[in-house]
């Protein structure tokens, strides 16, 4: 009796269905990886993590400019001050959460998409909402919305 290649056999469909899911587990490593690192060092001290190159150079605030202190107390469970720090990073993490926890099943499954694919209508909404919000934070009636 001869035994057969393991390449003749196919991978049980849950070990096959792990594999999938290996991208979906780097993702979600990474993510929390950083959110360990947000939850014990305060952004809010400065210098904590460097500064911002945009500012520096400029002096202007960024889109991203507050994002880690907002990801930070959203963490420490304060929303009002995550909002107070870059109103997108709290809407970005809940979209982040749904596509992730939407995309494993379809790895799962066999599927090979991509966790978030936004064709160009939606690429070009985003993009002009965050070039409107970097100039009303930079101006004196949108100031609210730089970070606090």
């Amino acid at each position: 009796m001869t035994a057969r290649p393991a390449t003749d056999e196919p991978a049980p469909p849950r070990r096959a269905g792990l594999r999938r899911c290996a991208g979906p587990a780097a993702v979600a490593a990474v993510a929390a990886s950083g959110a360990a690192l947000l939850f014990v060092r305060d952004p809010h001290r400065p210098g904590a993590y460097g500064l911002c190159p945009f500012h520096a150079l400029a002096g202007l605030w960024c889109p991203g400019c507050g994002g880690m202190r907002a990801a930070h107390d959203l963490l420490h469970g304060d929303l009002s001050a995550s909002l107070s720090s870059n109103v997108f990073v709290a809407p970005l993490v809940v979209v982040l959460a749904v596509a992730w926890v939407r995309w494993v099943p379809r790895r799962w499954r066999g599927g090979n998409e991509r966790m978030i694919v936004v064709g160009p209508v939606s690429t070009a909404l985003v993009l002009g909402a965050l070039a409107a919000f970097t100039v009303l934070r930079n101006t004196p009636w949108g100031s609210g919305l730089a970070p606090g």
